[in-house]
């Protein structure tokens, strides 16, 4: 390879570790993670716990706690949107 392509490969490597350091560390002792795109646990839980909030809510009549509910399944709905990434939250990189 040529020093160029040398250089591109530290930086990606450094990109990699600065936005993701737990998915770099897995790849280098050969136990690969899910990165980061990928983990939705957090998400998973807002939206149980959101529609729990919401059952609750109109089963025993407060206003409040359906709202609550309401609010938090709409944000764990958005956080599981697969094109999430690509519509602007992160600027992309390019070469």
């Amino acid at each position: 390879m040529t020093p160029s392509n040398d250089d591109r490969l530290v930086a990606l490597a450094a990109r990699l570790e600065h936005e993701d350091p737990r998915f770099a560390r897995s790849l280098s002792t050969g136990q690969p993670a899910r990165p980061r795109e990928y983990r939705r646990t957090g998400a998973w839980w807002a939206l149980v716990i959101g529609v729990t909030m919401l059952i609750v809510g109109v089963i025993v009549p407060d206003g409040l706690m359906i709202a609550a509910g309401l609010v938090l399944s709409g944000i764990a709905v958005q956080l599981l949107d697969p094109d999430r990434r690509r519509t602007g939250a992160r600027p992309s990189y390019r070469r």
